[in-house]
């Protein structure tokens, strides 16, 4: 990965928790390894734990950040936040899967757009 890609996503990942920061989460983890599955961010509010992956992209060129999120991707996911839950011994009531997608705006800041649930561990 290129130090232009990993800057951009890295940015992404700082506007999306941002976000959920304002949304009333608390950010548990970011780039957690679990499983040798890196989740891009863990964040809590109240009883509900949601693994979000955070896609980032420059624009639709080369299709849209959720694309990406397919369903091999998907599975990874959920199984880092398994192994995840076991390591860090949290007992989660309600678990949630969520893709963050961030495209720069034209006044350099990220338009963020959140889709909560947007899939199941069980697909």
């Amino acid at each position: 990965m290129t130090d232009t890609r990993r800057t951009l996503g890295s940015s992404g990942e700082f506007a999306a928790c941002d976000y959920l920061e304002r949304q009333g989460y608390r950010i548990l983890a970011r780039n957690a390894r679990a499983d040798r599955v890196e989740l891009d961010v863990i964040a809590q509010r109240g009883a509900l734990v949601a693994f979000v992956e955070v896609k980032t992209r420059r624009g639709a060129a080369c299709g849209s950040a959720a694309e990406a999120v397919d369903a091999r991707k998907q599975a990874r996911i959920a199984r880092g936040a398994a192994a995840w839950l076991r390591a860090s011994g949290l007992r989660a009531r309600s678990v949630r899967f969520d893709v963050i997608t961030c495209e720069p705006a034209p006044d350099g800041a990220f338009r963020v757009t959140h889709w909560p649930g947007a899939f199941d561990a069980s697909d």
